[in-house]
C-alpha cells in the first residue's frame, strides 16, 4: 500500500495492518524499483529494518516516539554519526561523520527510521540536481525532467514513494523550487527557528533545514520535532516561540500577492492563470487580498549570488587535500596538495561559485561588492517587512515554469541562476516559506504556489496553508 500520511501509517499501525518492519521493508522495494532514477548515495538497509523491529516493540509497550513508524531520507549534506556523508562531492569522498546534525539526533530521539541519503547538487549548489559528483537525479514523474534542485534527491525520495518524509536544505530556494517540480510540499523555516549544527554549509546566513511530505500537516510535525535552540548553533534562537503542529484553524486572513513576480515576463501563461483563479478562490472563501507592488526583483538573484559566494568561499577553503576528503595522488608538495586536491575534488559550479566569492571578498572590492550587497539585503528585508505589517502572508509563484529538460545547455551558466527569482527573497531576509502542491500544467507535470509569512511565525504558515489547500480542493 502507498501511504500519503503519517496519519494513514498510524491508523494501519494501531490497526495491526502494518508494522513498522513491513513499513521498511515496502520503502526498500520502492527504492529498488526506482534505482534508474539515481535517488539515493546509500540506503542503510540491515540498520533500518534493526531499527523498525525495536520500534516495533516500543509500539507494543506503549512507549513509542511521536515519529514512530515515520520513514525519513536524509539529504547528503545532513550528517549522522558512523555513516558517511559527502554532499554529493568528490572531495569529501570516503568521509564518515563522527557526529549526528541536531536535527538527526532529535528526529532519531522520536523514533524516526532513517532510510539513506539522498543524491543532492554539489554542497547545495545549484537547482537541477545535475551538479553532482554521482551523476544528476531524474524526475519519478518524468525521467527526461530534472526534479529542481538542489534538494532534488529528497524531493524524488518522496515523490518516488520510498520514504514518507524527507530533509532538505534550503538557501535560496533549494527545498520549495523541487517541491514544485515534484507536486510536494516543500518548507523553508524562519532563519534560525532549526539548528544548522551537522549541516555542511554552503551559506551559513542563508542555509537552513527543512521537510518534503505529501501534505503539510506531516512537513509542520516534523519541523516541530526539530525547531529549537541548540548550544552548538549561535544563530539558532533559544525561544521556541510555541508549537507549530498540530494544525490549528487558520484565523489570519490577509494575503499580499506580489504583482511584479504573477505579471514577470517569462511566467509559464498556465501558472499565471492558475495562480490568479486560485485567488479568486481565496477570496471568495473569506481571503482579503491586497496587489503590491515589489518593483526589486531584478535585485534578488545578484544580492543572493554576491554573499553566497563570499560565504562559500569561507565555508569551503577547509576541503583542502590536507584535513580531510579527497587528496590528489599527483601531488609532490604541499602547493600541488592544496592546488590538486581542490582542483580535482571540486566540481566545475563550486569552483565557479569559490571564485566568485573570492573576488567579491578581494582587497578593493571588497565594499563595492559585498558591502553594497549587504546593504541591499536589508533593504529587501525592510521592504518584505513592510508587506507583512499589513498582511498575514505573502503569496507568489514558487517557480515560473514546470520541470525541465535534464542536459538543457545554456551559452551563459547564469542563466540557471535565475530559477531562484521568486525562491530567494525569504532567505534575503530570512522569512518562512512554504510551496504548495496546487496545480497540474497540461504537459503533465505539478507546480506550486509560494506563501513567505512573518518570522518566527511559522505555526501562522502552516496554519494558513492547511485552510488554503482546503479551499482548492
Amino acid at each position: 500500500m502507498t501511504y500519503r500520511s503519517f496519519d494513514e501509517i498510524n491508523d494501519a499501525l494501531k490497526s495491526g495492518s502494518t508494522s513498522c518492519v513491513q513499513l521498511v521493508n515496502e520503502y526498500l522495494g520502492n527504492i529498488g524499483a526506482s534505482k534508474d532514477f539515481n535517488i539515493f548515495l546509500e540506503v542503510f538497509e540491515d540498520e533500518a529494518k534493526q531499527r523498525a523491529a525495536e520500534i516495533d516493540e516500543k509500539i507494543k509497550s506503549g512507549k513509542s516516539g511521536r515519529l514512530a513508524g515515520m520513514v525519513i531520507a536524509l539529504k547528503d549534506n545532513i550528517c549522522y554519526k558512523g555513516h558517511h556523508v559527502s554532499s554529493s562531492s568528490k572531495i569529501l569522498q570516503g568521509f564518515e561523520s563522527l557526529f549526528s546534525a541536531t536535527v538527526t539526533e532529535r528526529l532519531l530521539a522520536e523514533d524516526a527510521i532513517i532510510i539513506g541519503r539522498t543524491n543532492c547538487d554539489e554542497f547545495a549548489m545549484g537547482s537541477s540536481n545535475e551538479n553532482s559528483a554521482f551523476g544528476p537525479v531524474k524526475n519519478p514523474l518524468d525521467p527526461t525532467k530534472v526534479p529542481g534542485g538542489s534538494s532534488g534527491g529528497s524531493a524524488a525520495a518522496v515523490a518516488a514513494n520510498c520514504c514518507l518524509v524527507s530533509l532538505g536544505s534550503d538557501t535560496g530556494g533549494s527545498i520549495r523550487q523541487p517541491a514544485s517540480f515534484t507536486g510536494l510540499v516543500g518548507y523553508k523555516p524562519t532563519y534560525g527557528m532549526i539548528s544548522r549544527h551537522g549541516l555542511l554549509a554552503y551559506s551559513s546566513s542563508f542555509d537552513q533545514i527543512g521537510p518534503f511530505a505529501h501534505n503539510v500537516a506531516d512537513a509542520a510535525l516534523v519541523t516541530d520535532v526539530m525547531k529549537g535552540g541548540d548550544e552548538y548553533d549561535s544563530t539558532c534562537v533559544r525561544d521556541d516561540h510555541g508549537a507549530v503542529y498540530p494544525i490549528k484553524e487558520n484565523s489570519k486572513k490577509k494575503i499580499a500577492v506580489l504583482r511584479d513576480c504573477v505579471e514577470a515576463e517569462g511566467m509559464d501563461p498556465e501558472i499565471k492563470a492558475h495562480i490568479i483563479a486560485s485567488i479568486e478562490k481565496f477570496e471568495a472563501a473569506g481571503y482579503e487580498i491586497s496587489w503590491v507592488d515589489f518593483p526589486y526583483l531584478d535585485y534578488l538573484v545578484p544580492i543572493y549570488y554576491v554573499i553566497t559566494t563570499a560565504e562559500a568561499s569561507s565555508n569551503l577553503a577547509r576541503y583542502d587535500g590536507v584535513h580531510f576528503g579527497y587528496r590528489s595522488p599527483n601531488a609532490t608538495d604541499l602547493e600541488s596538495t592544496y592546488k590538486l586536491s581542490r582542483t580535482e575534488g571540486f566540481g566545475p559550479e563550486v569552483q565557479r561559485r569559490i571564485m566568485l566569492g573570492t573576488f567579491v571578498l578581494s582587497s578593493g572590492f571588497y565594499d563595492a561588492y559585498f558591502g553594497k550587497a549587504q546593504k541591499a539585503r536589508r533593504f529587501i528585508t525592510d521592504k518584505t517587512n513592510e508587506i507583512l505589517q499589513e498582511a498575514d502572508a505573502i503569496l507568489l509563484p514558487t517557480s515560473p515554469h514546470t520541470a525541465f529538460e535534464i542536459g538543457q545547455e545554456y551559452a551563459d551558466p547564469t542563466v540557471m541562476y535565475l530559477e531562484d527569482i521568486f525562491t530567494v527573497q525569504a532567505n534575503i531576509g530570512g522569512h518562512p516559506a512554504i510551496s504548495l502542491p496546487t496545480g497540474k500544467h497540461s504537459n503533465g507535470l505539478p507546480f506550486g504556489i509560494q506563501l513567505i509569512g512573518k518570522k518566527f511565525e511559522d505555526n501562522e504558515v502552516f496554519n494558513m496553508s492547511n485552510d488554503l489547500m482546503k479551499v482548492l480542493e
